[in-house]
């Protein structure tokens, strides 16, 4: 008996996802609106992702760092609102353990990417607008695929110790996580051990990860700033300006949730629950779901090829 008991205290089967704590009766209603964010950021996302592969015009490093933030941000939607849209429409609580974790490790760990892809882009455009006669020799292909195979390799570095200091942990207590998905801390929480180095490194290192990202960032633009204003004409500096606008917003729409997110859990005891889990959720719905809108409407090269694909063949 004993040893089943520890058994299924390590190895938990499964967990319950509580929805939305205190919203209950209004879970069909409230799954309406995310379901068609979640359908507008797949429609949006693969738009944008059929764009630049089909059109050579848009095979640039800018648009490579695009589709990889696309495909990231379905990835980012994908993780979790099928699952979402089944707690909430059709009662289906329950996740695996080894499903919770997965869950968590794409959630946090398309977050990171999307991070570092932001500062691939702030890069490109400061290569751009600093030395617009470097630009092709600098960014190559082949210092393009390092970059990639860098973000992708420190974000799994980053992100892979949350799944197994999960794992290590006795899960004694209850199994009713009450949110629409697993995040780290939020399922250590359930654990009976002690889960200090949980919480160090949950928030620690990943948060150090994006600040670091986030700083990099203010120094690119502060040097994009600087130049674009020592050009010689108000047109120039107006296109250089709009070439920068839909980073800047896409910037905008990343960090200042994720940061109002992290000091409402961490400051706003007296924010209702079910506030912060719609927060949570709205989150990783809706910067998926505007970004590729942001892109098509701000980006001229994306929006011509837009009008052009959706026009009638008739007007072409």
């Amino acid at each position: 008996m004993m040893a089943t008991f520890n058994l299924s205290s390590y190895n938990p089967s499964f967990f319950i996802l509580v929805g939305i704590p205190g919203l209950e009766k209004f879970h069909i209603w409230i799954a309406i609106p995310f379901c068609v964010i979640y359908l507008v950021a797949i429609v949006g996302n693969c738009v944008l992702l059929y764009l630049i592969a089909v059109e050579h015009s848009l095979h640039e490093p800018m648009f490579f760092f695009l589709s990889m933030l696309a495909k990231t941000d379905l990835i980012l939607s994908s993780t979790t609102m099928p699952k979402l849209l089944s707690n909430l429409w059709f009662g289906d609580k329950k996740i695996t353990f080894s499903g919770c974790l997965t869950q968590m490790f794409f959630l946090h760990f398309s977050f990171v990417v999307d991070s570092a892809i932001l500062l691939a882009m702030a890069y490109d455009r400061y290569v751009a607008i600093c030395s617009p006669l470097r630009y092709t020799t600098i960014l190559t292909h082949q210092v393009i695929i390092k970059i990639v195979v860098g973000i992708i390799f420190r974000s799994f570095c980053v992100i892979l110790p949350d799944v197994f200091l999960l794992k290590r942990l006795p899960f004694c207590r209850t199994r009713i996580i009450p949110h629409t998905y697993c995040e780290h801390i939020g399922v250590a929480r359930l654990s009976c051990a002690d889960i200090s180095i949980n919480i160090w490194y949950g928030f620690a290192v990943p948060l150090m990860t994006v600040v670091s990202d986030i700083v990099l960032i203010a120094v690119s633009y502060t040097i994009i700033l600087s130049a674009v204003f020592r050009l010689p004409s108000r047109g120039a500096r107006q296109k250089a300006l709009g070439t920068c606008g839909s980073h800047v917003c896409v910037i905008l729409m990343f960090y200042t949730p994720a940061f109002f997110s992290i000091l409402a859990h961490r400051f706003g005891h007296d924010v209702p629950r079910h506030v912060l889990i719609l927060f949570a959720n709205f989150y990783v719905a809706i910067p998926p779901a505007l970004n590729p809108i942001v892109y098509g409407v701000k980006t001229k090269q994306i929006r011509d090829k837009i009008l052009l694909l959706f026009s009638p063949k008739g007007t072409q």
